[in-house]
């Protein structure tokens, strides 16, 4: 079973925290989202204290585009050799740095605030190196996982599914008070419909983008409550 290292940054103006995850892959590792620049410096501490160097960080996954999961990736990129992955669907995120290019609702003040809350310049914005679809598998990077698409908060959402029955959902789940469907849905029936693929496959341990993990066995069979559309 592959190792996991949970690494959560704080988010600007005590907006909570975003988790990424380093992975244990063959002879390296694979970082799982990559946190807000904010706390750029604080992610590379992490990673060198747990032997993550240029050469053994093997693959970025992104979960989705938001910034408080894709701000670090360019410079991971540019400082590792890395390549960066993620689905064609939210790529416009990190290429534009707008978070409401793929979205269908949402508020338009936060849309114009977002890249200021979490500084997401040129500098930040990239185009990913690979494209990530529903049933890919990351072995050739040394993980036993594929990918799931499991679209609702974004139209590019993934999730990552170790061969152990670990799954990295991004922003479908949280764990913030209580085991839940993520409070902030773009569209809600996507999100059941990818729910109910979950609760069809074998997962043990969910690591959410936000909160502690959870056993999915302790997932409440209604989704812990109704998620809010919109942004």
């Amino acid at each position: 079973m592959p190792e996991t290292k949970i690494i959560t940054l704080r988010l600007p103006f005590r907006m909570g925290s975003v988790n990424c995850y380093l992975v244990e892959a063959n002879s390296g590792h694979v970082l799982i989202d990559t946190g807000s620049s904010n706390r750029r410096a604080e992610l590379e501490s992490e990673l060198a204290n747990a032997g993550c160097r240029p050469g053994n960080l093997k693959l970025i996954v992104l979960t989705h585009g938001d910034f408080d999961h894709t701000g670090n990736a360019a410079c991971l990129r540019e400082r590792f050799g890395v390549i960066i992955a993620m689905h064609r669907d939210d790529s416009g995120m990190a290429e534009r740095g707008d978070m409401f290019w793929n979205r269908t609702s949402g508020s338009r003040l936060v849309g114009l605030m977002a890249p200021i809350l979490f500084r997401f310049p040129q500098s930040n914005r990239f185009r990913p190196d690979l494209y990530l679809e529903d049933g890919d598998s990351l072995s050739e990077y040394g993980l036993d996982a594929q990918v799931l698409s499991l679209p609702g908060h974004s139209r590019g959402s993934i999730g990552i599914l170790t061969a152990a029955g670990d799954l990295f959902c991004g922003d479908l789940l949280e764990n913030t008070k209580k085991p839940a469907i993520n409070s902030i849905m773009d569209d809600a029936v996507a999100c059941q419909a990818s729910l109910a693929i979950l609760q069809a496959l074998a997962v043990g341990t969910v690591y959410p983008g936000h909160g502690l993990p959870f056993s999915m066995a302790s997932f409440p069979a209604n989704g812990g409550g109704s998620a809010e559309t919109g942004i």
